[in-house]
């Protein structure tokens, strides 16, 4: 069966990524926003900006261990950092690398070297969305935490 790429649910997908990312991230002149998990003591998503232009923000978007927890827990395997494009004056947000896989085209011929998905790219986005979700139902913010040099945390 051959893959056709489904446009309409692929911008709509966009589109609703880049309103949780708004939600999540309203104020996206600060460099860096960090959501704990209700059901996870010891992780955070954190969402990092990484450029700046007057049309599009860079986000880098990945889970890791929360610094003032130690390392509390088994790390079984790496979350994915996807990097993600905001473009504001088309309200979309598209997932432009994970990891650091980059330029993966829309529709892939399979099997391929990188062993990508026909639809690899629809299905960053899909995983996108699924973990706003979860940031959206399950995530609070995080105060950075500051530590002092005599050891005291701020």
């Amino acid at each position: 069966m051959r893959y056709k790429v489904d446009l309409k649910n692929f911008m709509a997908r966009c589109e609703s990524n880049y309103q949780r990312l708004r939600q999540i991230f309203p104020d996206l002149s600060k460099d860096q926003r960090c959501l704990g998990l209700t059901n996870s003591q010891n992780r955070e998503v954190v969402l990092s900006v990484k450029e700046r232009t007057p049309f599009t923000t860079l986000l880098l978007i990945e889970e890791r261990m929360r610094p003032d927890t130690g390392s509390v827990g088994i790390n079984w395997s790496k979350p994915p950092a996807l990097t993600v494009r905001m473009y504001h004056d088309a309200k979309l947000a598209e997932v432009v690398s994970c990891d650091a896989m980059r330029g993966i085209k829309p529709k892939n011929e399979y099997p391929n070297r990188k062993m990508l998905q026909r639809d690899e790219k629809a299905q960053w986005n899909r995983f996108l969305e699924e973990w706003l979700t979860v940031c959206q139902k399950q995530g609070y913010v995080i105060e950075p935490v500051f530590v002092l040099s005599s050891g005291e945390v701020e």
